[in-house]
């Protein structure tokens, strides 16, 4: 198997992309819990995310690639996400595509914001088939897809955030100034960039280069 690892260097942020053959496609999140109207009242952005995202893993799934479905188990009392709660169980369109791709696919379980800390080992997993590239999308786009690809860029794969795949929420920080959903959006798509730990694109352009 191919093993596209550490090639950022040769491919820079603004070029074309380019889909390795065994590129794994990491869908984080996509859960029916951030349908809670608690989530909903704090305004989400990127309406458009839902239909990329299945674009995204019909091309994965229909060109044999390797697909990870991950999960968030929240251990907070209270929260949508919970094991045992319709929230947690995957949006529709995710959960009807489970098990319908010729590659192979994998579920992550996790608790915390990293998609890498969850069970079983998502790093072992992608080393052991031979994967050094990875295409994250999901919810939330500042929350766990941002903290999964820092990390996955930080253990030096090679990164690629479709922005325009991801949704999240308006938020306040701490000193109680609000921050709308895109502009959290877009802060996540410029630390991603200019730290270096992904290249941010579009889901048509990763179509193109994976179909």
């Amino acid at each position: 198997m191919e093993n596209t690892r550490n090639t950022q260097s040769t491919q820079r942020q603004g070029e074309p992309a380019e889909i390795g053959e065994h590129a794994a496609l990491v869908v984080v999140d996509v859960q029916k819990g951030f349908g809670d109207p608690v989530n909903v009242s704090r305004g989400r952005n990127n309406p458009a995310a839902e239909g990329n995202i299945a674009a995204l893993l019909e091309v994965w799934q229909n060109t044999g690639r390797p697909v990870v479905l991950v999960r968030h188990d929240s251990r907070e009392a209270g929260s949508p996400l919970r094991p045992g709660g319709e929230g947690n169980d995957f949006q529709d369109f995710v959960a009807e595509r489970r098990g319908k791709g010729a590659g192979p696919e994998l579920l992550v379980q996790k608790s915390v914001h990293s998609s890498f800390l969850g069970t079983p080992d998502l790093r072992e997993w992608l080393d052991r088939q031979g994967i050094g590239q990875i295409v994250v999308v999901g919810i939330q786009t500042n929350g766990c897809v941002e903290t999964t690809a820092r990390m996955g860029g930080n253990l030096g794969y090679d990164l690629l955030v479709p922005l325009d795949a991801t949704y999240t929420f308006g938020e306040a920080g701490p000193d109680g100034e609000w921050m709308t959903a895109e502009e959290l959006a877009r802060a996540t798509a410029v630390s991603l960039h200019a730290l270096g730990f992904a290249r941010v694109v579009r889901t048509a352009e990763v179509v193109a280069a994976a179909g």
